[in-house]
């Protein structure tokens, strides 16, 4: 029973960490979405500015008051969270050509709340509640007086956020949930009725009641703007909550919208942008708070451009201290390797001298190459004696070129023991170990294609027209056809043909995946063919 109570233990709590990896991997997902969509943010604009463009066009061509007075409105609206300056200018144009025709009231009104709402956004409270005060409310029904009560809602919730003073942000607060009831009472049971809802249970104190009304629609409604409402309320809950990676999460998700809506008015990155500053990450928050001043800006929001101006010092102060540091590391690292470079200079002239007396040891190398080349074509009938040879042969060479290697970090050794009358002398530098892999190459090869002449030809018969691999002028045998010779050898293990012929195992492994997928037959059985060539 104690086994089984620790092995119950044991899975909760490995499940609660396999939960937190989940989430934080779902977090870091849509924030690498959210940074995929700030590089194509001019892309976003660009589209939006056709839209408007077209709708423009639609606008000269129309003459019916009806139909141009429906075109001025989804101008309007375009604007509304884009450029407030061109909002505002539409809107008054639509109020002119209103007061030249017959207009229903409900239009007139729609041209206040219209004008009230951008006066909000561009931060100019007092002419946004006098265009609010030549309206009233006990002549309004359905959908403008809500409009109305969400206009007045929006008023009093920037009011909220504008003012500082504990007394006014209070009376600010109440106003603002009681035209929230006022939306509620006056709203049908759905989508929009459930935000406001939400809104008012954060309010409340009951943000876990406003996530589960609004959760249902996550990934439900086609409406991209009604997402986002629904995403940014979700992270006003979990804020409350005190859920951070929940708020983020949400947040990053309602600013990925707003991007794609070509929205510059938004709150939900800057409030990224702290929080994810809280989390050490510079990078993004100084990315995102530059994009939401930049936005503010081109949009005329005032009360936008003040929420950044308050963070940016801090965030800005942080991260040119990071990149400050980040070019002196840079400089610093430029400097050791400058002298690494330098003593490696000195090393080379250093080892010239003691190579030179290696050249002995190199003419018995190359005898005993010569002498398996004899003792291989003695043995031709016998295949397997053969390649046991070729084998010994590899290992030989490829010994010999370890012990030079080894010779000359011995030769370092006394280098950096400050040994200067035994170094003193001139050497050659590496490249004489790079020549001796490619001598070595020359009579592998060589070697290679005096048993198997026909090797070139018959190996490329098993591959595509495409894929066929031919060695350029004075080669013997390329890196592919080295590595697919070793196989032909009975060397099958990729660690032991990256040692015999001194290429890395990655480039190994690369060119036999390469050519095995250009196989003319069984991509499976290639490795094989080439052994039985």
């Amino acid at each position: 029973m104690k086994y089984l109570y620790l092995i119950l233990l044991s899975l909760l709590l490995l499940g609660g960490k396999v939960e937190a990896v989940e989430k934080k991997t779902s977090v870091e997902n849509v924030l690498q979405d959210l940074d995929e969509a700030l590089l194509h943010k001019k892309k976003f604009h660009a589209a939006k500015e056709l839209r408007i463009a077209k709708i423009k066009k639609d606008l000269q061509a129309a003459t019916d008051f009806n139909v141009r007075d429906a075109i001025y409105r989804d101008i309007y609206t375009e604007y509304l969270h884009y450029q407030t300056d061109s909002a505002l200018y539409y809107v008054n144009k639509r109020g002119e050509e209103l007061l030249k025709n017959n207009y229903l009231p409900g239009q007139q009104y729609e041209v206040i709340l219209g004008r009230a709402e951008i006066m909000g956004i561009m931060g100019m409270y007092n002419e946004s509640l006098e265009e609010l005060q030549k309206i009233r409310p006990e002549s309004l029904t359905g959908d403008i007086l809500l409009s109305y009560y969400r206009t007045l809602r929006g008023y009093y919730g920037w009011l909220t956020d504008y003012t500082v003073a504990e007394a006014a942000k209070k009376k600010y607060i109440e106003k603002t949930n009681a035209y929230r009831d006022s939306i509620l009472l006056n709203s049908p049971k759905g989508m929009n009725y459930d935000i406001a809802y939400a809104e008012k249970c954060i309010g409340d104190g009951r943000p876990d009641s406003a996530f589960h009304c609004l959760e249902k629609y996550i990934g439900k409604t086609p409406d991209i703007k009604q997402s986002a409402y629904i995403y940014y309320t979700l992270a006003e809950a979990c804020q409350a909550m005190g859920n951070v990676d929940r708020q983020i999460y949400y947040l990053a998700k309602t600013a990925l919208l707003d991007l794609r809506m070509a929205e510059r008015e938004y709150a939900s990155l800057q409030k990224l942008a702290r929080l994810v500053f809280q989390k050490n990450d510079l990078v993004r928050a100084y990315r995102y708070l530059n994009c939401s001043m930049e936005d503010a800006v081109n949009c005329n929001a005032r009360l936008r451009f003040m929420e950044v101006t308050e963070y940016y010092p801090i965030i800005d102060k942080a991260y040119t201290a990071k990149e400050l540091q980040e070019r002196r590391n840079t400089q610093r690292m430029l400097v050791i390797v400058s002298l690494l470079a330098f003593l490696l200079i000195v090393l080379a002239a250093y080892l010239y001298y003691w190579m030179k007396k290696i050249s002995v040891v190199r003419s018995h190398l190359y005898e005993a190459n010569r002498k398996l080349v004899s003792a291989n074509a003695d043995l031709a009938k016998t295949g397997k004696i053969m390649e046991v040879y070729i084998a010994q042969y590899l290992d030989r060479c490829v010994m010999y070129l370890d012990k030079l290697e080894q010779y000359r970090r011995s030769l370092e050794k006394l280098a950096m023991a400050s040994k200067i009358e035994d170094l003193f002398k001139a050497i050659r530098s590496e490249q004489f170990l790079r020549d001796e892999r490619k001598a070595f190459y020359m009579e592998f090869d060589k070697s290679f294609l005096d048993l198997f002449p026909n090797f070139i030809s018959d190996f490329n018969n098993l591959l595509t027209e495409e894929g066929r691999i031919y060695p350029k002028s004075g080669e013997l045998l390329n890196t592919e056809l080295r590595i697919f010779a070793m196989i032909r050898l009975g060397v099958t293990d990729a660690t032991r043909i990256a040692h015999f012929l001194g290429y890395s195992l990655a480039t190994v492994y690369n060119y036999r995946s390469k050519i095995r997928n250009k196989a003319l037959r069984d991509k499976d059985r290639f490795e094989q063919e080439v052994m039985n060539l």
